[in-house]
């Protein structure tokens, strides 16, 4: 089985600002989509601070708003993108936040 990594795209909210029921409601959400992934999510992952882009110029530019990650494992990457199905982070509807699916390659073995 492959191991597929899904990135969240999009500003993520300052759960700081949310009140107590907002943040309790998000939680339930992620505890939902985590119960139906089951055994396939192998790292339900964190949410990432800032960051910065480091450039091949020696240069440094702002980073991609990409809010955090999760690995999962699946047959083929339509089972991995199914996995994402009622994902909470897509749960605004505007197309503001996006999960993006990537399979891990095996790393070739230096002679």
């Amino acid at each position: 089985m492959a191991k597929f990594m899904m990135v969240y795209k999009g500003e993520a909210t300052d759960m700081s600002t949310m009140t107590e029921a907002e943040v309790s409601a998000v939680m339930a959400a992620w505890g939902v989509w985590i119960q139906n992934v089951g055994p396939a999510l192998v790292d339900v992952g964190t949410p990432f601070g800032p960051g910065v882009s480091v450039v091949d110029n020696g240069s440094t530019g702002t980073a991609v708003s990409l809010s955090g990650y999760s690995i999962v494992e699946a047959d083929d990457m339509d089972s991995a993108r199914a996995l994402a199905s009622n994902h909470p982070f897509l749960s605004e509807g505007k197309g503001n936040f996006a999960v993006d699916v990537y399979e891990l390659m095996p790393v070739p073995m230096m002679d």
